[in-house]
């Protein structure tokens, strides 16, 4: 009989063993994603955004904010990067199908930039206002100034080099 009801230790070492199941399913969805291995690619995608900065990975967004920056693509963050219909139909699939969940997500209205998210709040709080001004850095969206492997969509801090 696999659960033996009269025996005290292997019940114990059962219910350590679900505990610790429970606890790491739990905490599966705050890993670090430069955990989980490389980006799903697209080449449309990684031509297309990588063109004027880092393309960054799906995942650091849902899919309603994806939805939300391919809607306004002719008014992106103060550039028209409109596309052709048929460019921006397989990008625009392609962002949803790997969009982010849960810790990406919010309630309201999409957050269309990634440094706006709690996630990146929370993951770069200790960097100092000094840093983000920094010329070499610009802003908190050049995410390749200090994850040296960004383009690669490796954000682990295993490859940070913050610039002098």
């Amino acid at each position: 009989m696999l659960f033996d009801t009269k025996n005290p230790v292997r019940i114990l070492g059962l219910a350590v063993l679900l505990s610790v199941a429970m606890i790491s399913a739990a905490h599966a969805e705050d890993d670090d994603d430069d955990k989980r291995g490389a980006p799903a690619m697209n080449t449309q995608w990684k031509t297309e955004c990588g063109a004027c900065h880092v393309a960054f990975p799906p995942r650091l967004l849902p899919a309603e904010s994806w939805r939300a920056v391919m809607s306004g693509l002719d008014k992106h963050f103060g550039s028209d990067a409109s596309l052709d219909p048929a460019a921006a139909a397989e990008i625009r699939a392609y962002l949803e199908k790997n969009a982010g969940s849960g810790k990406y997500a919010a309630a309201g209205k999409p957050i269309l930039r990634i440094t706006e998210t709690r996630w990146f709040k929370r993951e770069h709080d200790e960097v100092p206002a000094r840093t983000w001004n920094n010329p070499k850095v610009k802003s908190a969206a050049n995410c390749a100034a200090c994850h040296t492997q960004a383009e690669a969509g490796n954000y682990s801090e295993h490859n940070i080099r913050i610039p002098k």
